[in-house]
Protein backbone atom coordinates (compact mmCIF):
# COMPACT_ATOMS: atom_id res chain seq x y z
CA UNK A 1 0.00 0.00 0.00
CA UNK A 2 1.21 3.31 -0.70
CA UNK A 3 1.67 6.01 2.03
CA UNK A 4 -0.54 9.09 2.25
CA UNK A 5 2.68 11.58 1.21
CA UNK A 6 3.21 9.49 -1.70
CA UNK A 7 -0.76 9.45 -2.16
CA UNK A 8 -0.50 13.09 -2.43
CA UNK A 9 2.40 13.65 -4.56
CA UNK A 10 0.79 11.95 -7.27
CA UNK A 11 -2.52 13.85 -6.54
CA UNK A 12 0.00 16.87 -7.42
CA UNK A 13 1.09 15.15 -10.13
CA UNK A 14 -2.40 14.08 -11.62
CA UNK A 15 -3.09 17.55 -11.05
CA UNK A 16 -0.55 19.39 -13.49
CA UNK A 17 -1.28 16.71 -15.96
CA UNK A 18 -4.74 17.62 -15.55
CA UNK A 19 -3.92 21.20 -16.32
CA UNK A 20 -1.41 20.70 -19.31
CA UNK A 21 -4.13 18.82 -20.66
CA UNK A 22 -7.04 21.08 -20.18
CA UNK A 23 -5.79 24.46 -20.27
CA UNK A 24 -2.32 24.51 -21.00
CA UNK A 25 -1.27 26.63 -24.24
CA UNK A 26 1.29 24.13 -25.54
CA UNK A 27 -1.47 21.89 -26.59
CA UNK A 28 -4.01 24.50 -28.07
CA UNK A 29 -3.35 23.28 -31.73
CA UNK A 30 -4.27 19.91 -30.68
CA UNK A 31 -7.40 20.50 -28.55
CA UNK A 32 -7.81 23.27 -31.87
CA UNK A 33 -7.80 20.35 -34.22
CA UNK A 34 -10.00 17.77 -31.91
CA UNK A 35 -12.71 20.90 -31.80
CA UNK A 36 -12.40 21.08 -35.76
CA UNK A 37 -12.97 17.89 -36.56
CA UNK A 38 -15.79 17.29 -33.90
CA UNK A 39 -17.33 20.44 -35.61
CA UNK A 40 -17.06 18.60 -39.17
CA UNK A 41 -19.59 16.20 -37.93
CA UNK A 42 -21.70 17.41 -34.41
CA UNK A 43 -23.72 14.42 -34.61
CA UNK A 44 -21.22 12.03 -33.49
CA UNK A 45 -21.46 10.52 -30.03
CA UNK A 46 -17.88 9.68 -30.26
CA UNK A 47 -16.38 13.04 -31.61
CA UNK A 48 -18.76 14.93 -28.83
CA UNK A 49 -17.46 12.04 -26.07
CA UNK A 50 -13.67 13.28 -26.98
CA UNK A 51 -14.46 16.67 -27.20
CA UNK A 52 -16.06 17.05 -23.44
CA UNK A 53 -13.48 14.33 -22.22
CA UNK A 54 -10.72 16.71 -22.86
CA UNK A 55 -12.10 20.09 -22.03
CA UNK A 56 -13.59 18.93 -18.45
CA UNK A 57 -11.00 18.75 -15.22
CA UNK A 58 -12.89 16.28 -13.67
CA UNK A 59 -13.44 14.08 -16.45
CA UNK A 60 -9.34 13.83 -18.14
CA UNK A 61 -8.46 14.22 -14.63
CA UNK A 62 -9.76 10.90 -13.56
CA UNK A 63 -8.06 8.97 -16.40
CA UNK A 64 -5.07 11.06 -15.81
CA UNK A 65 -4.75 10.36 -12.33
CA UNK A 66 -5.17 6.49 -13.14
CA UNK A 67 -2.21 6.66 -15.52
CA UNK A 68 -0.09 8.17 -12.97
CA UNK A 69 -0.78 5.90 -10.32
CA UNK A 70 -0.02 2.77 -12.81
CA UNK A 71 2.94 4.46 -14.14
CA UNK A 72 3.86 5.17 -10.15
CA UNK A 73 3.11 1.44 -9.68
CA UNK A 74 5.03 -0.33 -12.72
CA UNK A 75 8.27 2.02 -12.31
CA UNK A 76 8.48 1.54 -8.33
CA UNK A 77 7.44 -2.08 -9.03
CA UNK A 78 4.78 -1.93 -6.66
CA UNK A 79 1.93 -3.49 -8.83
CA UNK A 80 2.25 -7.02 -7.53
CA UNK A 81 2.56 -5.58 -3.81
CA UNK A 82 -1.11 -5.07 -3.15
CA UNK A 83 -4.60 -6.54 -4.40
CA UNK A 84 -6.19 -4.96 -7.34
CA UNK A 85 -8.78 -3.37 -4.82
CA UNK A 86 -6.10 -1.89 -3.07
CA UNK A 87 -5.01 -0.35 -6.50
CA UNK A 88 -8.33 0.84 -7.51
CA UNK A 89 -8.92 2.56 -4.12
CA UNK A 90 -5.30 4.29 -4.56
CA UNK A 91 -6.41 5.48 -7.84
CA UNK A 92 -9.63 7.22 -5.87
CA UNK A 93 -7.29 8.65 -3.58
CA UNK A 94 -5.21 10.26 -6.34
CA UNK A 95 -8.05 11.14 -8.27
CA UNK A 96 -9.68 13.05 -5.12
CA UNK A 97 -6.43 14.93 -4.33
CA UNK A 98 -6.34 16.27 -8.25
CA UNK A 99 -10.30 16.84 -8.17
CA UNK A 100 -10.20 18.96 -5.08
CA UNK A 101 -7.06 20.94 -6.30
CA UNK A 102 -9.16 21.18 -9.74
CA UNK A 103 -12.00 22.73 -7.18
CA UNK A 104 -9.78 25.11 -5.73
CA UNK A 105 -8.85 26.75 -9.07
CA UNK A 106 -12.55 27.04 -9.95
CA UNK A 107 -13.44 28.57 -6.58
CA UNK A 108 -10.38 30.67 -6.18
CA UNK A 109 -9.61 31.62 -9.78
CA UNK A 110 -5.95 29.78 -10.72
Amino acid sequence: MISLPVLALLGFAAYRATQLGVHDSILDPARDRLNAWYAGNVDSNTRGFLVQLISCVYCLGWWLSGMTLLAYLLATGSWDDAPWLVHGIEWFAVAGVQALLNRRDDTFGG
